[in-house]
């Protein structure tokens, strides 16, 4: 079946795309179009509806199968983005046999079951759809690309070589196999394993990169955690009160940070109370600090250097000390509290804000950024390399020279070979069948 379906968002726009693919979509934009234009060359045409009225005067591509997005026949028609011309070409193609209208997700889907796509870039291209700072735009084009694919293609080779490797072992112990064999699959399993356990080992910058980090703002009440809000986020997106205790609930705001995405929240103060409310709002702020990716302890500059011993507690390695309020107060240069070196500003005059946003996007920048290596981006990649980590663990530990133990480390190996083919969306037994026959000559 023929598919078509508008590639571009609804609505009022300059140029709008309609993508076609699927056996009929040549014989689609030759009855648009009144013929077929040169493969992959853009070329003006009027499109006319089966009854030959005419549609809108617009460009045309053509891409036949194989060397397309799809795999397929496939056919694009950049035509004017008002919503009379997209609605009528739609029309013009579902009234034409063998078309209907693409289901959500549907051109990709095709890509990836002819093997243009497999499932890591497919996520790399959803991602890339919804990226909203620039960090996410890297990473998303990157595994778009198939920076990952590429890695667990490696890994999956290398992983069909020692499996092949391990059943010669097996299947011709009787035989007069070189003593290196064994070696070669111990090797094999050991250097696979490392590699996917230094893999594992990134804290989550993928992840984090894609959903956004969580910066969680601390302090007793009245320090100024609402004005930080709204001065970081250029708008007033909280409630700022001299009354202590207004903000009652967690607050919060998505932003980005130097390129990288953020979710700011406000809290509320950090105070011992008999309120009943209140107290909640304390134990959701205690939550959200221990949850948070970062935390920003806020102290007030006119009490320095006592500050309130709560807040002083949740200082560690992940939180940024601020002291607001230096407009009412001098502030010590240099000043540092539980090791930590402490940033003086105020939220009143915007004094020393920049240099927070700066500190917080090298802060962000040592947990997200993945430029130096493709970063693992879902739960689910996580999960099946956990799967294929613990099973080449496990495989190492049986040994492959012949006897019961090297038909469990096969199986081992076996169970990772299907874990990998779970992060590209196939797990290919003639793979193993042809790695077999061609390295190892069995039946020759």
């Amino acid at each position: 079946m023929t598919i078509f379906a508008p590639a571009t968002a609804a609505g009022r726009a300059a140029i709008a795309v309609i993508r076609v693919s699927g056996p009929d979509a040549g014989a689609a934009l030759a009855v648009l179009a009144g013929r077929l234009p040169p493969p992959r060359r853009a070329s003006r045409r009027v499109l006319r509806a089966p009854g030959g009225e005419a549609l809108d005067d617009g460009l045309v591509l053509w891409m036949p199968g194989p060397a397309s997005y799809t795999g397929e026949d496939m056919a694009e028609l950049h035509v004017h983005g008002g919503r009379a011309v997209v609605e009528a070409v739609l029309a013009a193609l579902g009234a034409l046999p063998g078309l209907r209208p693409a289901e959500p997700g549907e051109f990709t889907r095709r890509a990836f079951d002819n093997g243009r796509l497999d499932l890591t870039a497919v996520e790399g291209l959803a991602d890339l759809v919804a990226a909203e700072t620039q960090a996410q735009r890297r990473q998303a084009l990157r595994q778009a690309g198939g920076a990952l694919a590429a890695i667990y293609e490696r890994w999956r080779a290398t992983l069909v070589e020692t499996l092949a490797l391990a059943e010669a072992v097996i299947d011709f112990a009787d035989e007069d196999l070189p003593e290196t064999l064994d070696a070669k699959v111990q090797a094999g399993i050991s250097g696979l394993l490392e590699e996917i356990t230094q893999h594992l080992d990134d804290a989550g910058r993928g992840e984090r990169l894609r959903d956004g980090a969580l910066v969680v703002i601390l302090g007793a009440p009245n320090v100024g955690k609402s004005s930080l809000l709204n001065r970081l986020a250029k708008r007033e997106a909280v409630i700022v009160s001299t009354r202590a205790g207004t903000t009652r609930d967690v607050i919060e705001v998505r932003m980005e940070i130097d390129g990288f995405p953020a979710t700011l929240a406000d809290t509320a103060g950090l105070r011992a109370t008999a309120d009943a409310v209140e107290v909640e709002g304390v134990r959701r702020a205690r939550a959200h600090a221990q949850a948070a990716d970062l935390r920003i302890a806020l102290f007030d500059a006119t009490r320095w250097p006592e500050t309130d011993v709560e807040t002083r507690a949740l200082v560690d390695a992940e939180t940024l000390v601020v002291a607001n309020k230096t407009d009412l107060a001098p502030f010590p240069a240099g000043a540092r509290l539980a090791g930590r070196p402490v940033l003086g500003l105020s939220c009143r005059s915007g004094a020393g804000i920049g240099e927070l946003l700066a500190a917080l996007g090298r802060a962000l920048g040592d947990k997200l950024d993945t430029a130096a290596a493709p970063a693992l981006t879902r739960e689910r990649h996580r999960r099946a390399l956990v799967d294929c980590r613990d099973a080449l663990a496990r495989a190492l530990g049986q040994g492959a020279r012949g006897g019961a133990a090297a038909e469990l480390a096969a199986e081992d190996l076996r169970l990772a070979a299907r874990a990998l083919g779970r992060l590209a969306g196939r797990v290919d037994v003639e793979d193993l069948l042809d790695a077999i026959f061609a390295e190892l000559c069995v039946g020759k």
